[in-house]
């Protein structure tokens, strides 16, 4: 089968609208959550978020054909878009062979709620027609491959938190198996919205630090207590290495390993075997390397990180062979189903860069979470090979594994 690598990256989230100062303020310990400013928190248990703010989606649509995508849809544009300009792709790439793999956890949330209010208070004729088109998750790929003009294969995974990190794996596969040549993969959600927020908090899933926003998301430390919503897209080119090799592209880092399983266990709860079971797949595939860095998918929820920790020892065969971890959700929240996606993107500019992320807000140490997690400063490294891991609500898990090439 094929190899397959990483030729161009886009980003946008909470802490910058591209994906070098976005990185910038990652690497440099930034927060970006903060108190909600999209809707009116005074009835909500929970009034944080790491919203993206100052972003104008005219920038990257027409602006008659803002209103016909869902601000998931309008923010994956924008990722993809850096990907493609950052890939320099040459102007006679065959569009037949160069596909879409895109994620979303929930899609278009903001516009559900928005036309349910329509339809119960002002009528069914009152809803939007661009209502339904907006809000599909797998119309991220749709507006996506019209825009650049992609006519391989058009995949979508709606899995909750690990969708960004399944496309990657699905659009991996299409190039390995021959289906495609090019692949552009796309995670994105945006779902801080009155439902949203309050649907989460409904569960206790969230943070309830609204006094202290820059500290409410805390992954590993004994005093975390939920996460926080966060929103965002990232953006990833993959082509086959001969391909990308024969054009002289610069290559991120290639795809050596993914995984995939289900817990089978608990819709929301998630356990330790079903994402070290993934872990595993991922590993073997990969050819069991030596890991430098992981990207937690670290929630600063008490169960995951708890359950992810026991399961990277059980993968290295105990803590003292593990390798540094850290989780950048404490300076995002989380952001769902983009949040595989951007951490890809995290992940293989670390490689590029050679620093690790730090975890930031870890000041109390948790007797079940006692690894490396490059505590509150990032920390320069030599990055050869990275594992990235995200979990999802319905016990689905993904991890995927970058070698520097």
């Amino acid at each position: 089968m094929k190899r397959v690598v990483v030729t161009g990256l886009g980003m946008i989230n909470s802490l910058g609208l591209d994906k070098e100062s976005a990185f910038s303020a990652i690497i440099d310990g930034k927060c970006g959550v903060k108190l909600i400013e999209s809707f009116d928190t005074e009835k909500h248990s929970v009034k944080i978020a790491g919203e993206i703010m100052d972003f104008d989606p005219s920038t990257v649509m027409d602006a008659k054909e803002v209103k016909k995508a869902d601000r998931f849809i309008q923010l994956g544009i924008k990722a993809a878009a850096e990907a493609i300009e950052d890939a320099n792709l040459p102007e006679d790439v065959d569009r037949e062979r160069f596909g879409v793999a895109s994620g979303s956890g929930i899609g278009g949330l903001p516009n559900i709620e928005k036309n349910s209010v329509v339809c119960n208070t002002r009528g069914p004729r009152r809803i939007s027609p661009f209502f339904i088109p907006s809000s599909l998750v797998n119309m991220l790929g749709g507006f996506i491959s019209i825009y650049q003009n992609l006519k391989g294969p058009n995949l979508s995974s709606v899995t909750a938190c690990a969708a960004g990190t399944h496309a990657i794996g699905e659009a991996t596969k299409s190039i390995m198996v021959g289906t495609a040549d090019k692949m552009l993969v796309i995670g994105a959600e945006s779902a801080i919205c009155p439902v949203g927020i309050g649907g989460f908090a409904a569960m206790k899933a969230l943070s309830t630090r609204n006094d202290d926003p820059k500290t409410a998301s805390r992954p590993f430390d004994a005093d975390r207590d939920g996460f926080i919503m966060g929103e965002g897209a990232g953006a990833l080119v993959l082509e086959s290495y001969d391909d990308a090799v024969a054009r002289g592209a610069r290559i991120y880092g290639e795809i050596i390993g993914f995984g995939e399983s289900g817990d089978a266990n608990h819709i929301t709860t998630p356990t330790m075997d079903g994402p070290l079971r993934a872990m595993k797949g991922a590993y073997k595939m990969a050819g069991e390397p030596k890991i430098d860095y992981v990207n937690a998918h670290g929630t600063s929820t008490p169960v995951n990180d708890k359950n992810e920790t026991a399961a990277l020892k059980e993968l290295f065969g105990g803590k003292e062979n593990c390798p540094p971890v850290s989780s950048i959700k404490g300076q995002l929240g989380h952001c769902l189903g983009a949040a595989g996606a951007i951490e890809a993107v995290v992940c293989l500019m670390s490689m590029r860069d050679g620093v690790l992320p730090p975890t930031i807000n870890y000041t109390t140490p948790d007797e079940n979470c006692d690894l490396d997690y490059i505590p509150n400063k990032a920390r320069e490294a030599e990055i050869n090979v990275a594992m990235s891991n995200s979990f999802g609500f319905g016990g689905t898990n993904g991890v995927v594994i970058f070698k520097k090439v």
